[in-house]
């Protein structure tokens, strides 16, 4: 029995749009019609999935972190509870309200029905399950252990879900902030800076090199103020058309890493995020070699993917995990040491779990003090701005007090 998406009349004339189950398209217009509805569309719930809620660039819908993490959940929970898989998923797809999320489910769930594996069904939607995931799925089903797998997905999407609304929430006030002060210094120049300094420049003296600089900034805004957001777009979207080029990105990506705050902040992403793909993959018996593939896929910095890779084949060939991991140069100490700790005890897939808490912890807390550093910076930066109009602005008053005494 597979899912099918439908569009139907009601006796109102409205039309109404769900999901049902049926053994096929004909089967799910009569079972339409028995309710009342006149069809008007009905579509393998696969094919909609894959096609309605598509990106234009994937080809495939995706579904946001959160909804992830929550999903997992469910599916462990459930699975738990001794509920079979197909059921877990029908039920999962009764009960949620999300439309994207019921149609990814009830197509991965047709999927399953006509024998596919789990890990097969949701290879279907690769935007909506990583590449990570996905094999971790798969590790859970050839060792047996699928709810115990998912547990540790739920637990490591919900904690990524956790982090991202932290710093979400910490930086709405910084934006806020930064948003007021360009309105209120824009306005200040397009509208009152020139009708003050229009005083002082009918006097006929020498104004003040501030001043002067002020009226040449108010005046450039007056007349081409209106191309700077333009501008700004234009070079967003370049950078981001420069950045779809293997060669710059590749050579962007490498520079990124040396610079000296932002490199700190990027080495210790890309660490913690193939850190914690290691810990959990190997945790679900995927093998070392495979779980580093897997690994290095999912990093986002091409440079550091390229070392990950030919560490990757430094293991493959029998080398140990520490020196592949100290050749590629950009891991903290800590994180090798701890790996070879584990590698010298016979516990690696434990000292990968702590390698990878202790590492994201440390991100976090970096990424809390940026966060906490930008707001009083911001601050400061309005009072700058502030104190150089109104300076601007005496400075002209001050010399003609002088003059008059």
């Amino acid at each position: 029995m597979g899912a099918f998406e439908y569009t139907a009349l009601n006796s109102g004339g409205r039309k109404n749009r769900g999901t049902l189950e049926a053994d096929s398209a004909k089967a799910a217009r009569q079972q339409l019609r028995a309710k009342g509805l006149i069809p008007l569309e009905v579509t393998a719930a696969s094919e909609s999935a894959a096609s309605g809620g598509a990106s234009i660039l994937s080809g495939s819908p995706g579904l946001s972190v959160k909804a992830l993490a929550l999903l997992t959940r469910q599916i462990a929970t459930l699975l738990r509870a001794g509920i079979p898989l197909e059921e877990t998923l029908g039920a999962i797809a009764n009960q949620s309200r999300n439309q994207k999320v019921r149609r990814i489910v009830l197509a991965v769930r047709a999927k399953v029905m006509e024998g596919h594996s789990f890990a097969q069904a949701l290879a279907g939607f690769p935007r909506a399950f990583p590449k990570l995931y996905r094999a971790t799925v798969e590790a859970g089903e050839h060792s047996g252990h699928l709810d115990d797998v998912l547990e540790r997905l739920a637990d490591y999407t919900e904690n990524q879900q956790v982090f991202r609304q932290k710093v979400q929430l910490a930086l709405i006030y910084p934006l806020v902030l930064v948003v007021i002060c360009v309105l209120v210094v824009t306005g200040l120049m397009v509208y009152v800076v020139p009708d003050v300094i229009e005083v002082f420049t009918g006097t006929g003296q020498q104004l003040p090199l501030a001043t002067r600089i002020l009226v040449s900034i108010s005046d450039f805004i007056s007349a081409w103020g209106w191309l700077i957001p333009p501008a700004i777009i234009a070079l967003v979207v370049g950078w981001t058309l420069l950045l779809r080029r293997p060669g710059f990105r590749y050579h962007f990506h490498h520079r990124l890493l040396d610079m000296p705050a932002v490199g700190w902040l990027v080495r210790g992403g890309q660490s913690a995020r193939y850190v914690g793909t290691l810990a959990i993959l190997t945790g679900s018996s995927v093998p070392l070699v495979q779980a580093m593939g897997i690994a290095s896929g999912v990093m986002s910095n091409d440079f550091l993917k390229e070392r990950l890779q030919i560490a990757q084949k430094f293991v493959r060939e029998g080398g140990s995990l520490r020196r592949a991991l100290e050749d590629v140069e950009y891991f903290p100490p800590m994180m090798t040491y701890m790996v070879a700790s584990g590698e010298s005890s016979g516990t690696l897939d434990q000292m990968l779990v702590r390698a990878a808490e202790n590492q994201e912890r440390d991100l976090q807390g970096a990424v809390t003090a940026f966060v906490s550093l930008f707001e009083p910076i911001m601050l400061l930066v309005m009072a700058g701005i502030v104190l150089f109009i109104v300076m601007a602005i005496m400075m002209p008053i001050m010399n003609m007090n002088q003059l008059v005494v």
